[in-house]
């Protein structure tokens, strides 16, 4: 339900059973969110920026920012599902960019509501705000978000030239998925979101403090009905009725309300979620599958029951489960520091191994997301997952020989140590004896302090770079 855990995560959490932990991680509205102000404390991983550091307008900081959210923030859900929902609506800082210039697009993609009065926010403070909420109310922020509405060309949407972009992925992507639409209804939704806009608020010239809103530009929205070849509304009927410009956004509403409701749309949210939360190694469990999906249609299309439904079953619970699901590259990056540490750390240093491990953030290749599951791997993007275990062992070497320092007796006892605070699926038969190997090697144990220190470093890199550890 988040990245890992510190071993103060861990001490936080330990009187509490595994259920009990999933519903204090579930609802955590009332715990404060203010780990953006702990940037630039001691205590904290560090950020670096070519001035001064400014996550809002410049993407690079933006990109360390999440980071520092992902590893600190006391709300690891939040961001563990607002980097699901980065995926499921895919957007790429890089086309807005080229659309609206760099400082716009950072803003566009994470910018802080209190940088402009509660007046903006980027698109994933959208996703961390709603993203276990009503599915509705996330879906017709989506549509309206000024991200995605240069991302899939929403502003060139116009009733004498609808464009079918948004809408495609509308149902393709985002909702019911292929085989419950036609064509026929790709150029109906894309008339249906006709004059979804964006306006400039503030001066042109000013690109730090102005902004982009939604604009709904009722001269450009195609009044006539629009016929579908599924149902839009409860008793049935198929078409959206003919309304005046001044009510066209409505047609939107109806459009995403049936979308919403839908059987198909349930089962596909249901799916993703349980392949991102449970696990992705081997086929969704059909049963549960179902039940998180009634739990949607029976829970006003929100979310949080369908999580509640997959995070509290046996499946999940169950210690046999642990470790069914690929890790991201922002997973796997983001845990290893959780666990290793992060003093002396700078963020920056982890932002080109990410890329090279295939995923660099508010990045994701195309409208279809990251390809997930194994498909993370490949041996290029497995050596940069097995050099940033290297780095990071080698900057956090004498922490981690301090931290190890109580089990310096035996190298049984130091491995048995490490084992245990880099949670992996289980180093067996020949991989558990080749690291004890590793930690016997080359000295008379336990050797001077340097070697000790190397040696608790070499092997920390060796389990996070091992195939044992790349798994969720």
């Amino acid at each position: 339900m988040g990245f890992g855990a510190s071993p103060d995560d861990l001490a936080s959490y330990g009187d509490l059973s595994p259920a009990a932990l999933v519903t204090t991680l579930l609802n955590d509205e009332l715990v404060p969110d203010d780990v953006d102000a702990k940037i630039g404390l001691a205590d904290y991983a560090g950020v670096a920026s070519r001035g001064q550091f400014s996550p809002d307008t410049v993407i690079g900081d933006a990109r360390q920012r999440w980071l520092f959210r992902m590893i600190h923030s006391k709300r690891p859900l939040q961001e563990k599902m607002a980097l699901f929902w980065h995926n499921h609506f895919a957007t790429a800082y890089s086309k807005i960019a080229g659309a609206v210039g760099a400082v716009h697009a950072s803003k566009m993609m994470d910018a802080r509501p209190q940088r402009f009065g509660g007046a903006f926010r980027g698109q994933v403070q959208l996703f961390r705000d709603l993203g276990t909420g009503s599915f509705r109310h996330l879906l017709i922020e989506v549509a309206r978000d000024p991200a995605m509405l240069v991302w899939l060309d929403g502003r060139s949407n116009i009733r004498t030239r609808p464009q079918e972009n948004f809408a495609r992925e509308l149902m393709e992507l985002f909702t019911t998925g292929i085989g419950h639409y036609t064509e026929a209804d790709v150029y109906a939704a894309a008339r249906v979101f006709t004059g979804w806009n964006l306006q400039l608020v503030g001066d042109r010239a000013d690109q730090v403090n102005s902004y982009y809103r939604f604009f709904y530009n009722a001269n450009q929205h195609d009044t006539a009905a629009k016929a579908f070849s599924f149902a839009i509304y409860p008793d049935g009927g198929r078409t959206i009725p003919a309304r005046s410009s001044a009510q066209g956004m409505q047609d939107g509403i109806d459009l995403i309300d049936a979308l919403v409701r839908h059987p198909a749309t349930a089962d596909r949210l249901a799916r993703r979620l349980y392949q991102f939360l449970v696990a992705d190694v081997a086929e969704p469990d059909a049963g549960l599958v179902s039940a998180a999906s009634q739990a949607y249609l029976t829970g006003n299309f929100t979310i949080k029951p369908m999580m509640q439904r997959l995070l509290l079953s046996d499946q999940f619970l169950d210690g046999a489960a642990a470790f069914r699901r690929y890790s991201w590259p922002v997973e796997f990056v983001v845990r290893a520091i959780k666990e290793a540490g992060w003093r002396g750390l700078s963020l920056d240093a982890a932002i080109t191994p990410l890329a090279n491990m295939g995923q660099q953030l508010y990045e994701p290749p195309d409208v279809n997301g990251w390809a997930l599951g194994a498909e993370w791997f490949s041996t290029a993007s497995m050596l940069a997952r097995m050099n940033f275990a290297a780095s990071l062992a080698g900057n956090q070497r004498f922490n981690l020989a301090r931290d190890a320092q109580a089990f310096r007796e035996s190298p049984d006892h130091v491995l048995a140590y490490l084992l245990g605070r880099f949670q992996n699926a289980g180093f067996t038969g020949d991989g558990g004896a080749a690291l004890l190997e590793y930690l016997q090697a080359g000295l008379r144990w336990p050797g001077s302090d340097a070697q000790w220190t190397a040696k608790v470093a070499g092997a920390t890199r060796l389990i996070l770079g091992a195939g044992e550890y790349q798994f969720n």
